[in-house]
């Protein structure tokens, strides 16, 4: 069995030298399967939902390259890696849609917090307690997922000292979310967060993970994984989806992976909450190097090192769901590291942040390029 998957991938715009430029109300007013966010320096496109990942590389590279091209009729405009405005202004709001009230609030309550990119990976779960349950499992993995996507080591021209500064200035919201035990318990979670004003509305729950569907919190059909930061190779994407959607079918035959149950922890759901965010918070700053606390037993383990024992653990439900060929690259993001630890290896060998993230988007233009040669029809504007 295979679930199906969808990514939601927001991306900056901008200049070949690393200049990020707004054009997000151009692109939506020409481009289809484009949506705007508050600000108008990224933009954001959804894959439609698919069972295969062949599929879904196509899905992926086909709608960038028809937006490579538009951006070229606009003029010499192309598209800029990582999840942070690394280099240039991130102090103000650049609005993409005045008019909107919400986009009101998020610039007057968030600032420039919530200009990132990131990639939202959707795993398709139609058994709402099913799902629920994969939902607490993920939370408690999600900073393994944060830091194998990690891409946003510079804010503002300056090293931050976070591997993801996206996720360490990111506004969770709300500040406390438990694990939900079950349906009812999110169903009358999230109204309650509604009445108290904690959330504007149901999307406006920003954490690691959450359920999803299309009318939250009562119909629901997916997990949606939020903590990603950008992930520009869409192969490396893939292999981070391959694990995560192999580690919900091992717990969908394991029950006993639920950490409400299969935990030293379980009788204290609001410990293991404690641990998620203290891992999260890890993860962020040293990404694959960091030490973390393993959700199951309480021992130290290195991220890097967890995420190396779980490939090995959900390989043979991979290989028996027939995907398992899309999880190898997991192994190269381990051994020659993410994309913040490339950008700051060179940085550290002498390379300004300019130059750094100018190779990074040449890199990214010609791996879009070739892939889409190999697997995509030629794309009309």
């Amino acid at each position: 069995m295979m679930l199906s998957k969808g990514f939601e991938v927001e991306v900056y715009t901008g200049r070949p030298t690393g200049e990020i430029v707004g054009l997000s109300d151009r692109i939506v007013a020409a481009l289809e399967g484009f949506v705007r966010e508050p600000d108008s320096r990224n933009v954001e496109y959804t894959t439609a939902p698919a069972h295969h990942y062949d599929q879904l590389l196509c899905d992926l590279v086909k709608p960038r390259l028809q937006l490579r091209q538009y951006l070229q009729t606009l003029g010499d405009y192309t598209l800029i890696p990582g999840s942070t405005l690394a280099i240039g202004d991130s102090d103000r709001f650049y609005r993409s849609d005045p008019g909107n009230p919400y986009h009101s609030y998020i610039e007057q309550t968030y600032g420039t917090s919530v200009v990132t990119a990131s990639i939202h990976i959707n795993i398709g779960i139609a058994n709402p307690e099913q799902l629920l349950k994969a939902c607490r499992l993920v939370r408690m993995e999600a900073p393994l997922f944060l830091a194998l996507s990690a891409s946003s080591p510079f804010l503002g021209n300056q090293v931050t000292g976070h591997h993801s500064t996206r996720w360490a200035v990111f506004p969770k919201t709300p500040a406390q979310v438990p694990l939900f035990t079950d349906h009812q318990h999110f169903i009358d979670w999230t109204e309650s967060q509604l009445l108290q004003g904690t959330m504007q509305n149901v999307r406006h729950l920003w954490s690691s993970v959450r359920p999803n569907g299309n009318r939250r919190p009562y119909d629901l059909n997916r997990l949606e994984l939020r903590i990603c930061d950008l992930v520009t190779h869409p192969v490396h994407l893939l292999a981070i989806t391959a694990l995560l959607e192999a580690r919900i079918l091992q717990l969908m035959d394991d029950p006993s992976l639920d950490p409400l149950v299969g935990s030293h922890f379980s009788s204290d759901p609001e410990h293991l909450v404690e641990l998620a965010d203290s891992n999260e918070v890890a993860a962020a700053t040293n990404s694959l190097d960091a030490l973390l606390t393993h959700w199951q037993d309480g021992r130290q383990i290195l991220a890097r090192d967890w995420i190396d024992e779980l490939y090995t653990e959900v390989w043979p439900t991979a290989k028996q769901a027939g995907f398992s060929c899309f999880l190898s690259p997991i192994h190269q993001v381990l051994t020659q590291g993410n994309d913040a630890q490339k950008w700051l290896a060179q940085y550290k060998q002498g390379q300004s942040i300019t130059q750094t993230i100018q190779a990074a988007i040449a890199d990214m233009t010609q791996t879009e390029i070739d892939l889409g040669d190999k697997l995509c029809e030629p794309i009309a504007v």
